[in-house]
């Protein structure tokens, strides 16, 4: 074993959560070591967020020349190049790892490639990714009283038989596809399942979604998430609501996917398993150490602090809500309060966006939630049917709608199906963080013809009963 190094903090995994929060400490003075296994930006910049969001760009590309002679603009039959497509996303995946990388070095944080495991409080030991840990191996020690785990999460695999057989694919290995499937069958109508049956749906493969559950999109308000799969119905979509599938196996060139209960089979070329994620820990030897944990999530209190003390845990592997951005403030956080500058996490505005087409995006409470804690509240909506800028760029499917408390106006949540929902999303978050009113927005002036007037507009709605610009029947 080599001499170990002494740092301020070390911190174990690179993505969102990681190398955010092992910015921040180098931005604060600290020493930092940041080990990885793989390539800095974790799932979120090379197999999740930022591929999946490139792919989205290309059909948006795809279906804005299809609609071009809709402007006046002429042009030829559209096609797509699908290795093209998957070539931009590597491009754009690229070069994004590599300006992390870049932000790191500047910041002089030493990333340390390997796998890590921590025997004691104080002590990481890191080896070669490619190699199995073993006491014997030739291990680089590194020392820290300040630890944080940043592993993050891995697909789920279900208790369905068939998982490995030849086609079944999870959302690493989709984005890896070499020519685009004829047929897929997505399990699972959550986030991931519906934004890669969204993309593909549009590129012109056959796509049947199987969900488990009643509803589609479970963390998505109801509302929503049902005018979404009357959506996607309505687009071609083949959708399976409590569809509990019990295995999958081959026949001829494809797949088939059997549905318990009754007993339907949908045959697809691909089959992709899109059930959820699990904390990844393997390896960190937890259970030594007693760091507690629930159904596999690492418990931490609000300062992303564990029960082991110097030991802290930030993003998917702390379970709950996973999200990039999450993991990225739970970094600041836990590095913050490392450093001797305490603060608590604040979950009260947390937007999540899904990057369907149109996308939905939502923040705060649902209006299943204010219904289940008895709150006194008023919904209001506006269409983006009525949005002038809507109508300009030809994106009126959708609408704005807002939960605000009935005496006082405050806004609760706030849930957005239509164009550009995940960067308008940021409003209701910023509103919902400082205790704005619905009044507060409707007496914002927005810039017109913009789409953030129909937010103003709802608002309008909730605040003086009707909005400007649409009135209801």
């Amino acid at each position: 074993m080599t001499q170990p190094h002494q740092y301020d903090m070390v911190i174990i995994g690179g993505g969102p959560g990681g190398y955010v929060a092992a910015i921040r400490a180098a931005q604060l003075g600290a020493k930092v070591a940041l080990v990885e296994k793989d390539r800095v930006g974790g799932t979120c910049l090379n197999r999740g967020c930022i591929p999946t969001k490139a792919l989205v760009r290309s059909v948006e590309a795809l279906q804005l020349v299809d609609k071009a002679p809709s402007f006046g603009v002429i042009v030829e039959e559209p096609a797509f190049d699908f290795a093209r497509i998957m070539a931009h996303k590597d491009e754009v995946v690229a070069r994004l790892v590599g300006g992390v990388e870049g932000l790191l070095k500047a910041y002089k944080v030493e990333v340390v490639s390997g796998m890590a495991t921590i025997p004691k409080p104080g002590l990481v030991l890191v080896k070669p990714a490619s190699g199995a840990l073993s006491p014997t191996s030739n291990l680089q020690p590194l020392t820290s009283k300040n630890i944080i785990i940043a592993t993050g999460s891995v697909p789920a695999r279900p208790p369905i038989a068939g998982l490995d057989a030849p086609g079944v694919l999870t959302s690493t290995e989709v984005l890896e596809l070499a020519e685009m499937p004829d047929s897929l069958a997505v399990i699972g109508g959550g986030v991931i399942g519906l934004e890669f049956a969204s993309i593909f749906h549009a590129l012109g493969t056959r796509v049947t979604v199987l969900e488990m559950l009643p509803t589609l999109l479970p963390t998505v308000d109801g509302e929503l998430a049902r005018r979404y799969k009357s959506h996607l119905q309505q687009a071609g979509v083949e959708v399976h609501l409590q569809a509990q599938v019990e295995g999958i196996r081959p026949k001829g060139d494809g797949l088939v996917v059997r549905v318990a209960d009754s007993g339907e089979a949908v045959e697809a070329e691909k089959v992709l398993i899109a059930t959820g994620r699990v904390p990844y820990t393997e390896g960190l030897g937890l259970e030594e150490l007693g760091v507690q944990r629930e159904r596999g999530a690492i418990v931490v209190d609000e300062h992303m602090a564990t029960n082991v003390p110097g030991i802290y845990a930030i993003g998917d592997v702390t379970g709950g809500i996973m999200l990039a951005h999450l993991a990225s403030r739970q970094g600041e956080v836990a590095v913050e309060n490392i450093l001797g500058r305490p603060v608590a996490m604040d979950y009260r505005a947390v937007p999540n966006c899904v990057f369907t087409l149109p996308e939905i995006a939502g923040v705060g409470l649902t209006e299943e939630e204010a219904k289940a804690e008895g709150l006194d509240y008023q919904v209001a909506r506006f269409p983006f049917s009525a949005s002038g800028r809507a109508l300009t760029i030809g994106e009126t499917t959708g609408l704005v709608k807002l939960i605000c408390e009935s005496e006082s106006g405050r806004v609760l949540g706030m849930h957005i199906m239509g164009p550009q929902a995940s960067d308008l999303i940021a409003e209701g978050t910023l509103a919902i963080q400082i205790g704005a009113t619905a009044r507060d927005i409707a007496q914002t002036i927005h810039a017109h013809p913009t789409l953030p007037e129909a937010i103003m507009e709802a608002a309008k709605a909730a605040a003086f009963g009707q909005a400007i610009h649409y009135r209801k029947r």
